[in-house]
């Protein structure tokens, strides 16, 4: 779209670029030039009015900006085609930054308002009118310029998303400048260091990290200073309250618009369950390599036992099918059953399954395994640890204790105190103990992980001559039915 052709230049623009105390030379290039040329060619939108506010002049800026073409000599204070307040209040064309600076006779600097098109767009702008006086000093018109700030406002607006998501996330985001002071803190860094914003911008970064992992940060500052980005870097990290905390961290450096790094920003992830996982998964990795090894082992011994008493094959056949099923019950109990993995069961029948196989407690041979005492209701995990834990007493007693030997046996009583449920694992008539087992083993490791980490509870064992007594005390809100 085009303005009107203007043939003469009109006494505003003449008044705003008049000689007086000027450069020859320069005021002789303007002129041949053109002032309305130099206007033109602005990228701004621009234009004059003459004492009364009517438009003498504007450029092609100027159109795009409003969306229509004024009438020159018609059109007042502004050609835009309505205008607003920025709160979107009706702004009257008389009372616009232009009528203003006529009105008072003075420069009216960057008031802002909107400008709706005729198709409904609104666009943003500032104003900077100026009023034009000649020799005399009086006012003969004004010149203004409109900056579009359309893009400052798809700018602010991506700012302001950018920070709505920075302070929404999960993750810890902190960011630093190349002296280690913080300078941004959103709320996942405060839920995750427990410092609120107020106490952690202005302090030095250097407040989270351990004693002796100081020498981490002078290291991170001088690669953030050769531009380079630390993706998965696992540290330890201190909380507000002292405690310490696992943390992923990923730093990339903050430019300037000339590009210059200027900091650097953190994103810090809590890997504390993560690593947890991955412990319990070794842990179950390990079980079941032990688990499978000593399956093996345990189904030889069933049939070397199951020898001694056979008379015919058919008999052997019989008592090692018969055992090797109540082992597989045993293995059963602890397996994850989807959906059926809340049912419960009981403490009793959970320790009389898995001693089954070992103890003699089938359909054929009275069971080796005595249990007496208050019976509990146990349910979900509690299941999978206790039978976890029983499985490596039994099969220890089966291979070293009271169930290796025919005479063997167990005696294993339950009692109550309070909120505290005791269990006490009795073996006798099995091989005399001369000394105590030397190091730790993975029943013992499996036993300390699965009692003090999972149940929260306390076992001692008692390597007496005559037998080994184990004895467990845990909580009765850890077998999953409180």
């Amino acid at each position: 779209m085009s303005h009107m052709p203007i043939d003469e230049p009109d006494t505003a623009c003449e008044a705003t670029y008049s000689p007086t105390n000027k450069d020859p030379g320069l005021y002789s290039a303007t002129q041949e030039m053109g002032v309305h040329d130099i206007l033109e060619a602005l990228p701004e939108a621009v234009y004059t009015t003459d004492a009364r506010g009517l438009i003498t002049f504007f450029n092609t800026a100027a159109i795009s900006l409003w969306g229509v073409t004024p009438k020159l000599g018609e059109s007042e204070f502004c050609g835009s085609w309505k205008l607003y307040w920025p709160d979107g209040t009706p702004l009257p064309h008389a009372e616009c930054p232009m009528a203003i600076a006529l009105k008072e006779r003075r420069p009216v600097r960057g008031l802002e308002a909107i400008a709706e098109r005729p198709d409904g767009t609104r666009i943003r702008f500032r104003a900077y009118p100026s009023p034009i006086f000649d020799a005399t000093g009086n006012l003969i018109g004004a010149v203004n310029m409109l900056v579009d700030l359309s893009d400052q406002e798809i700018a602010d607006e991506a700012a302001r998303r950018h920070d709505a998501i920075v302070e929404s996330s999960d993750d810890a985001i902190v960011a630093k400048d190349l002296n280690g002071t913080i300078i941004n803190w959103n709320s996942g860094a405060q839920r995750l260091f427990g410092y609120t914003a107020e106490e952690a911008i202005g302090k030095p970064v250097a407040m989270l990290i351990p004693a002796d992992r100081q020498d981490e940060e002078p290291g991170i500052l001088e690669r953030i200073r050769r531009g380079e980005r630390i993706e998965h870097y696992e540290t330890i990290r201190r909380r507000k309250d002292g405690s310490l905390v696992e943390i992923s961290l990923a730093i990339s450096p903050i430019r300037n618009r000339e590009g210059r790094i200027i900091g650097a920003a953190k994103i810090a992830r809590d890997i504390t369950e993560r690593r947890q996982a991955e412990e319990q998964k070794n842990l179950l990795i390990k079980e079941m390599d032990h688990r499978v090894k000593n399956l093996f082992a345990l189904a030889n011994s069933v049939v070397s036992l199951s020898a001694r008493s056979a008379t015919t094959p058919a008999e052997l056949a019989s008592a090692v099918c018969a055992r090797l099923n109540a082992l597989a019950r045993s293995h059963a109990l602890t397996i994850a059953h989807g959906l059926n993995s809340e049912q419960p069961t009981t403490l009793h029948t959970l320790i009389q399954t898995i001693v089954a196989p070992y103890a003699g407690g089938d359909d054929n041979c009275q069971s080796r395994a005595f249990v007496t005492g208050p019976d509990i209701s146990i349910a979900g995990s509690a299941v999978t640890s206790f039978a976890l834990l029983l499985h490596e007493f039994a099969t220890n007693a089966a291979k070293y204790g009271a169930l290796s030997s025919s005479e063997g046996f167990l005696d294993i009583s339950c009692s109550e105190s309070g909120d505290l449920f005791t269990l006490e694992w009795s073996e006798r008539n099995g091989p005399v103990i001369d000394q105590v087992p030397d190091g730790v083993g993975f029943g013992s490791l499996l036993a300390k992980a699965t009692v003090r980490g999972q149940l929260g509870g306390e076992i001692s064992r008692d390597w007496k001559r005559e037998g080994l007594t184990i004895r467990l005390v845990v909580a009765k809100s850890s077998f999953g039915t409180q």
